[in-house]
């Protein structure tokens, strides 16, 4: 990485742990090399993943990181939304000044700071009429919803889709984009989220505290599953004929019994148990799409100040926020 020798904020870890571990810090604003984008970051939002990066847990997350402490990623956050202060001699679609926003999970993160660098392929041209808080609320938990939704199978109106955690990122997001497919909807989380639920457009909503979807006598056409906290055969009884189950994540565990009992279900019967595998930007266009024709506004549970990353974290930790948590960059000083 090329640095210019001046520095910016940044929120950096270097051992694995609670939110208390995160630290502001000073440290050297990079440059970009011939194929980034440097990007003013103007706010960034916090993903489950950046939470399991934080505390190393799941085990298998360092892997990504790092195995006995933070190496590969220091400085957290994936979704950003910003504008473009420089681009290398190889950028042809952007230009200093141009309002952008993008996930960066494939490359090296680094969101949770004043500037980051980017590849010219985790961007995009964010709408006029779109917050640079909505715009970071957007890439991660949109596509996920986009695509756990319709990569599997064409929505037709009409067709009865559960969408399991519907309350937070990924949820809003899936209600939205179902109801303006035509679904019938109904979402699944916690009493607190009722009400906003049945705001964003879903037809029904149960409080998992109080009934189990998997065991009430109702079948779907579709389940879309943010929390795969069930066992499959749960979400076998509650699919109907030729329908689908979509994991889009959960816990570690359920998941790993999903690929291999669900894939073995899927093979002897018309319904089908999947998991899907994220493909970060794509179908970016569509959501921007969706959100210009009026047919999805992200969700900005809370925001908080770069400095206050730490408490913005614990809040998400503690899973009662609505839609999504972000964290906002003032750029008043002089960096």
């Amino acid at each position: 990485r090329n640095l210019c020798g001046k520095v910016m904020k940044a929120i950096v870890y270097t051992k694995y742990g609670s939110p208390d571990v995160l630290q502001v810090k000073e440290v050297e604003k990079p440059l970009p090399n011939a194929d980034e984008v440097l990007v003013k970051v103007h706010a960034a939002s916090i993903n489950s993943w950046d939470l399991d990066m934080l505390t190393g847990r799941p085990l298998e997350y360092r892997f990504f990181s790092g195995i006995l402490k933070p190496s590969k990623t220091k400085i957290l956050g994936c979704d950003i939304a910003g504008r473009v202060d420089a681009v290398g001699r190889n950028i042809n679609q952007f230009h200093p000044g141009d309002d952008v926003f993008g996930d960066l999970c494939e490359g090296s993160w680094g969101g949770f700071a004043e500037y980051v660098c980017a590849r010219e392929n985790e961007l995009t041209l964010k709408p006029t009429a779109m917050t640079f808080e909505e715009a970071a609320a957007s890439p991660q938990a949109g596509i996920l919803a986009l695509q756990g939704l319709c990569e599997k199978r064409e929505i037709s109106p009409g067709h009865k889709i559960l969408i399991n955690g519907a309350g937070g990122g990924v949820g809003t997001f899936a209600i939205q984009i179902a109801k303006s497919f035509g679904a019938e909807v109904t979402g699944v989380d916690s009493t607190s989220k009722l009400d906003m639920m049945s705001t964003l457009g879903a037809d029904y909503v149960i409080d998992y505290t109080k009934e189990n979807f998997t065991k009430n006598g109702k079948s779907y056409d579709l389940i879309l599953d943010v929390k795969t906290d069930r066992s499959v055969f749960d979400y076998w009884r509650a699919l109907g004929t030729n329908g689908i189950y979509v994991s889009v994540g959960g816990r570690s565990a359920r998941i790993l019994q999903l690929v291999i009992v669900g894939s073995l279900f899927s093979m002897t019967g018309s319904k089908k148990l999947t998991l899907m595998l994220h493909k970060p930007n794509k179908d970016i266009e569509i959501i921007k799409e969706l959100f210009e024709s009026g047919k999805i506004k992200p969700v900005v549970d809370r925001c908080f100040p770069l400095s206050e990353t730490p408490e913005a974290f614990e809040y998400f930790g503690e899973g009662h926020f609505k839609g999504k948590v972000v964290i906002t960059v003032d750029h008043n000083d002089n960096t």
